[in-house]
């Protein structure tokens, strides 16, 4: 698999925009984190920091559609680079001009969220689009699988490394702006000509036919096709047991060990994951993805019964190491479902959805995980979590014809990524 990764990404442009796309990226998976430490750190309480972070969220949810729209409708570009700048400035000003009090300081985390550039779905729309064959794009959406185990398990210690040589506050500015950077550098790194040259012809064609007016998918955009609203119901589901086990992993240690140990425990996770994308990922592309998907549903719901057998916190950091093998590969086959059951001309929208999608699934499991920690305790909880992902794999090999249907538009970008 590394060998494939590296083929992959020496691609003629495929690099940059690869580089471009990680670094942009880093800002995703801490935000949140860091918004309540700098409240902290300002003297405000968790209630205020939490508010901070909520609705940094809230902006988040909101505003990602919206612009992942704009994306598809006129172009990647000028999109990264509005969001680009604005990302980072709405973040400055919150550390710098704001404090726990002020009213400003809520309505730029609703506005930091909604300025949040979609570097995600920018890259996964092109992994669609470029002509690739079957194994080369299972092998794009595994890198991404994988780039989001590394990131989720590496920024935070970015972050720690940051505030070790200074405040949450500089800490946070630094990774607002390195974003910012990145969403930039991604916005100006050329297409492929492969995809730009389909782009023009693409977006030429479809104003002629359609004669410039609306967009394609009508309001509910790619949420008209069915098989791709069961699909995010899964991918909802499939998130309820990550954020149920979020909650668990610490009351397990807190109750076994150490407080302070909770974050390698945690780490082990994504290690397990990591590692059951590159041991596994050749095996892949053996059978169609929509016959695949559900297997691999049912593999990730075993996994999360093997923490029900942890009696200490290295052993729960195995179990979760070995649970957690088929995370990843769930992942990349979710994000192939996405880019075959979507409209190409509204792929950014539709891979906003997913990730959306798999927010909601896990804070709807954050709160009932913290709502059951205390009743149930944390064997409790990982019991729930098992129940959660039994019930995500029934669904996803009931809606297995649903996910063969691929769209029936031919294979267009429209104006996805131009500019």
């Amino acid at each position: 698999m590394p060998r494939r990764f590296l083929r992959l990404l020496a691609r003629p442009h495929i690099a940059g925009l690869a580089g471009w796309s990680v670094v942009s990226r880093l800002p995703v998976y801490l935000m949140s984190l860091a918004m309540v430490l700098v409240v902290r750190e300002q003297g405000g309480g968790y209630p205020q920091a939490g508010l901070v972070s909520a609705l940094y969220t809230v902006g988040m949810a909101l505003g990602s559609p919206l612009v992942a729209r704009r994306v598809d409708r006129v172009g990647r570009r000028t999109v990264l680079l509005a969001t680009g700048l604005t990302f980072p400035a709405a973040l400055i000003l919150l550390v710098w001009a704001t404090g726990p009090a002020d009213p400003a300081q809520l309505v730029l985390a609703v506005l930091a969220g909604a300025a949040l550039p979609p570097a995600n779905a920018c890259m996964r729309g092109l992994w669609a689009r470029l002509p690739l064959a079957e194994d080369e794009r299972a092998t794009a959406y595994l890198w991404e699988a994988l780039l989001t185990e590394l990131l989720v398990i590496g920024t935070p210690v970015m972050l720690a490394a940051l505030m070790a040589t200074g405040s949450a506050a500089s800490a946070l500015t630094a990774v607002a702006v390195l974003g910012g950077i990145g969403a930039v550098g991604l916005a100006l790194t050329p297409l492929p000509p492969e995809v730009t040259e389909k782009d023009r012809a693409t977006a030429a064609k479809d104003r002629a036919a359609a004669g410039q007016a609306g967009s394609p998918g009508g309001l509910l955009g790619p949420l008209h096709h069915r098989g791709l609203l069961a699909l995010l119901a899964v991918m909802a589901a499939s998130a309820v047991p990550i954020g149920l086990m979020t909650l668990a992993i610490p009351a397990f240690v807190d109750a076994h060990g150490t407080a302070g140990r909770t974050g390698f425990v945690y780490a082990c996770w994504g290690i397990g994951s990591a590692v059951g994308a590159l041991w596994l990922g050749d095996t892949q592309t053996e059978r169609p993805v929509h016959r695949r998907f559900p297997w691999l549903v049912l593999a990730f719901a075993a996994g999360t019964a093997v923490p029900l057998l942890a009696t200490s916190e290295i052993t729960l950091g195995v179990a979760l190491a070995v649970g957690g093998a088929p995370i990843a590969l769930v992942s990349a086959a979710e994000m192939t479902l996405v880019g075959s059951l979507a409209d190409e001309r509204l792929l950014t929208e539709a891979f906003t959805w997913a990730s959306l999608a798999t927010v909601l699934g896990e804070a709807i499991g954050q709160q009932t995980g913290g709502l059951l920690a205390g009743p149930l305790g944390p064997h409790g909880v990982f019991a729930v979590a098992v129940g959660a992902a039994l019930l995500a794999a029934v669904g996803a090999f009931a809606g297995r014809g649903l996910f063969a249907r691929t769209t029936a538009v031919p294979a267009t970008a429209g104006a996805a990524g131009t500019g």
